[in-house]
């Protein structure tokens, strides 16, 4: 008998009030270069980071780049959008 796995998705801490998220959609036109660089020089990612990101984002059509008040996101969502990359804050 073949047991089927499954796939529980990664729990996040417990939402603090107030709190958001920032949200990398995955697209089909800016290179992983970009997306990297932007994501250090916008939100403040090492290399590193910027890079898991990226991929993440590109195989699971999404992630979450940055947690905090709306104020503090605003800004970054605003500079990502204006770069050209597909964001949302939650």
């Amino acid at each position: 008998m073949v047991k089927e796995k499954v796939k529980t998705g990664r729990k996040r801490g417990p939402k603090i009030p107030g709190s958001h998220d920032l949200f990398l959609f995955n697209d089909n036109f800016n290179t992983f270069e970009f997306v990297i660089d932007t994501l250090v020089e916008v939100c403040g990612h090492d290399s590193i980071q910027a890079e898991q990101c990226a991929l993440v984002a590109h195989f699971k059509g999404k992630c979450v780049v940055k947690s905090g008040t709306l104020e503090e996101l605003k800004p970054i969502h605003d500079e990502m959008t204006h770069r050209d990359l597909t964001v949302s804050i939650i």
